[in-house]
């Protein structure tokens, strides 16, 4: 049988599953004054579109058009485009081929001015007047919580253009479109944003989930064999910690993958976006509220190693890199890794073309403590408690422990020195 709402029937269920759902409060007394404790609950539920494509800007390609109407189809979108000042560079036609597009959709979609050419690179994360500048153009282009704000570029692009839409009018669609292995493989599918502040990264930002993601595999083509390298530690870390099958898979087309043949490389990327979107939704825990970030092995070392290297000279992926090689070890010696799984790891690494050493590694403080393990402490401050660090119990099984041994990471140091 057919169930037809009538408007009538429809509010009376409406209000019925409000009520089934709603907090449940005490019963007040208007004729006294007393202590009263009201909870509230609720769910809010996130959906959104990661597209793989090609040529996303050519006007027969729809994936675009078809995520600026995902409500609202009627309407005309206004969009505000940002773009990565080395994309820009690197591929001069690009602004061309944006207009082009808006001009043939223009009947459903505005290209509000010109796109807004950034620096990009971290440079841009530690720019403390970029945010305020965001802020400004988004304003003087009338972007309101209906319109997008639009960015293209590699990870630093997407974090500060985020972070901006998520905190201009309590938020506006952003939309992202990653150009770098890490970007596609990793951050620009995830569910946060920061700037860097006070030498710290990542330590203002919001969780705001993006409106869509879209992966581009022209941007990849063009990328230097560098950045390309670089988003690969990401999918290294995450096979090591969720996806045994993928490491071996790793294993066995690391030498097509260190030249960067198409085929692998896409897939490549669309697993490890696959696996971080499955952490997302079903680890529990998509905005970190609590104190583990399995999605961050490897990254209490790379996170420090990259502030004190000399103007960032390691790329994150690269930093990435050693620290999961380095906490590999570390997980050997903690008895939770199978000796000489540590040597895969560091062999797969390798064999893609990461250097999996740093000076900075063995530098110490005015205490003779090493001062990478100061990112300890940045961990355990930017979780807001317990210290929690995931290491390997097994290669695609992560475990986390809440104790790290200074002589264990001496160890972890010198075993990676050994093997230069």
């Amino acid at each position: 049988m057919t169930d037809v709402l009538t408007p009538h029937t429809r509010i009376q269920k409406e209000e019925a599953v409000m009520n089934a759902r709603a907090p449940s409060h005490e019963t007040l007394e208007p004729d006294t004054v007393s202590d009263s404790v009201q909870v509230q609950s609720f769910a809010v539920e996130y959906a959104y579109p990661v597209v793989f494509t090609r040529h996303a800007f050519d006007p027969a390609n729809s994936h675009l058009l078809d995520v600026l109407q995902r409500r609202e189809a009627h309407k005309r979108h206004r969009v505000a485009v940002f773009i990565d000042g080395g994309v820009a560079a690197a591929l001069p036609s690009l602004l061309g081929q944006i207009q082009a597009y808006f001009q043939a959709h223009a009947q459903h979609i505005e290209l509000v001015g010109d796109a807004v050419v950034l620096q990009g690179g971290e440079a841009c994360k530690n720019d403390p007047e970029l945010i305020t500048n965001l802020l400004k153009i988004l304003s003087d282009k009338a972007i309101d919580r209906h319109s997008y704000a639009l960015a293209i570029g590699g990870g630093a692009i997407m974090d500060a253009v985020g972070y901006a839409a998520a905190i201009f009018h309590r938020g506006v669609r952003h939309i992202r479109f990653p150009t770098t292995v890490l970007g596609q493989d990793d951050s620009g599918v995830g569910v946060k944003n920061a700037v860097n502040w006070l030498g710290l990264k990542n330590l203002v930002g919001t969780f705001a989930p993006p409106w869509a993601v879209i992966n581009d595999g022209v941007f990849i083509d063009s990328l230097p064999e560098r950045e390309k390298r670089c988003g690969m530690s990401e999918a290294v870390k995450v096979s090591l910690i969720r996806d045994g099958a993928f490491f071996t898979w790793l294993e066995n087309n690391a030498q097509a993958l260190a030249r960067f043949d198409t085929v692998p490389l896409s897939y490549l990327i669309k697993r490890s976006a696959q696996i971080h979107m499955n952490q997302i939704a079903l680890g529990g825990d998509p905005f970190e509220s609590g104190s583990a970030r399995p999605l961050d092995y490897g990254h209490w070392v790379a996170h420090k190693l990259e502030r004190m290297t000399n103007q960032h000279e390691l790329s994150h992926g690269e930093a990435v890199a050693i620290g999961v090689a380095m906490d590999a070890h570390y997980s050997v010696l903690a008895g939770l890794l199978p000796a000489g799984e540590d040597l895969r790891v560091h062999r797969l690494l390798s064999t893609l073309g990461f250097k999996l050493w740093n000076d900075q590694l063995e530098t110490r403080n005015a205490q003779g403590r090493l001062a990478v393990l100061q990112g300890l402490a940045d961990f355990r401050e930017h979780l807001g408690g317990e210290l929690t660090i995931t290491l390997l119990a097994g290669i695609g099984k992560g475990i986390e422990v809440h104790e790290i041994q200074d002589d264990w990471v001496t160890q972890s140091i010198a075993w990676l020195k050994q093997h230069i």
